[in-house]
C-alpha cells in the first residue's frame, strides 16, 4: 500500500501579484502558475491584468488546467485571501463591470494600498501604450502575431528539452532585446509610471503589461525616489512580485525548486495542456459557477 506523501508547508507571503497569465492562450504556462500558487499562501493576490486573454476567446482554446487556475483561485478568495482583480487591455471587456466586489473579490481598474506606512499604486500599463490608445485594431493584430510567434516556440521548446535534451529559448524575449526601438519603448514606459508616482507621492509603482520583470529605484531632478516593479509575465519570464517583511522581490519560478518538483497529480487529474474542450458560452458559464462559489461562501459566513 502506496505511504501518503507529507504535506508541504506553504510560504506565507503579505502580497503576490501576477500579470500577464493570458489563459486561453496556447503560450500560457498554466501549470506552472499552479504550481507556484500551490506553494505560497497569500494574504493579498493581485491579479494585474491580462488575466484571461478575451481577445483570443473565438479560437475556443480554453483547456482544464487554464480552468482549474481560476478555480484555485476561487478556493483562495473562500479561505480569506484578499483578491483584487485588475483590468488589463487582453481582458478590457471586464471593465464595465468594474467596482464588483463579493466577498473578499473585487473588480478594479487600478489599486492604491498602504503598505507598512508607504503608499502603493498598482495598475496594468496598457494606458501609457500609444498603440493601445491610437490603434486597438493594431495592437490586436500584434497580439495574434505573438500568440502565434508563442506557439511555434512552444513546439521548438518541446523538441529542445525532450528530444535534444537542451534548455528552453524565448524566441519573443531575443526579438525584443535586440531591438531598439523595444527597449526605448521599455524604458519609456518606466519612466512615464514613475512620473505620475512622484506626482501623486506614491513610494511604490507596480505595474504588467510588457513582459518585463523589473525592479528598480528610479530618482527625479528634486531628488525624489520612486521603486519601479513590474512583475513581468506567465508566458515566457515566469515570475511575479512579492511583498513580505517590508520589502519587494521578484519571484521567479525556474529558481524555485519546491514548486517545479509538484507533479500534475498533485493538483490536475486532467493535465492536457492541448485539450482544448471549452466553448465561449461554456466558460462563461463555469465562470458564473465560481463567482457563485464565491457568493455562496460569503451568504453561510
Amino acid at each position: 500500500m502506496p505511504t501518503s506523501k507529507k504535506k508541504q508547508k506553504k510560504r506565507k507571503v503579505d502580497v503576490v501579484v501576477v500579470s500577464d497569465i493570458h489563459l486561453g492562450t496556447y503560450g500560457s504556462r498554466a501549470k506552472e502558475l499552479l504550481n507556484y500558487l500551490k506553494t505560497i499562501e497569500p494574504k493579498k493576490l493581485i491579479l494585474n491584468g491580462d488575466i484571461i486573454d478575451i481577445w483570443q476567446f473565438k479560437k475556443r482554446y480554453f483547456p482544464k488546467p487554464h480552468m482549474k487556475v481560476i478555480k484555485y483561485i476561487t478556493s483562495l478568495v473562500t479561505k480569506g485571501t484578499e483578491v483584487y482583480y485588475i483590468t488589463g487591455n487582453h481582458d478590457e471587456m471586464l471593465r464595465k463591470f468594474v467596482g464588483f466586489e463579493i466577498g473578499n473579490f473585487q473588480l478594479v481598474n487600478k489599486l492604491v494600498l498602504e503598505l507598512d506606512g508607504k503608499k502603493a499604486w498598482f495598475f496594468h500599463g496598457d494606458v501609457f501604450d500609444v498603440t493601445m490608445q491610437h490603434s486597438k485594431w493594431l495592437a490586436k493584430l500584434g497580439g495574434v502575431g505573438y500568440d502565434s510567434l508563442i506557439m511555434i516556440n512552444t513546439l521548438v521548446n518541446w523538441i529542445s528539452e525532450n528530444i535534444l535534451g537542451k534548455g528552453r529559448i524565448s524566441f519573443s524575449k531575443k526579438i525584443k532585446n535586440s531591438v531598439k526601438s523595444a527597449v526605448k519603448h521599455i524604458n519609456s514606459f518606466e519612466d512615464t509610471a514613475a512620473e505620475i508616482a512622484f506626482l501623486n507621492e506614491y513610494d511604490y509603482v507596480v505595474c504588467g503589461h510588457i513582459h518585463q520583470p523589473q525592479q528598480r529605484i528610479i530618482t527625479n531632478d528634486k531628488n525624489e525616489s520612486v521603486e519601479y516593479l513590474n512583475s513581468g509575465d506567465w508566458i515566457e519570464n515566469l515570475t511575479a512580485l512579492e511583498y513580505n517583511k517590508k520589502a519587494w522581490t521578484i519571484y521567479h519560478y525556474q529558481e524555485d525548486l519546491i514548486a517545479q518538483k509538484l507533479q500534475p497529480t498533485d493538483h490536475d487529474h486532467e493535465n492536457d495542456l492541448g485539450k482544448a474542450d471549452l466553448k465561449n458560452k461554456d466558460l462563461f458559464k463555469e465562470l458564473m459557477k465560481e463567482i457563485n462559489v464565491i457568493d455562496n461562501k460569503t451568504i453561510n459566513h
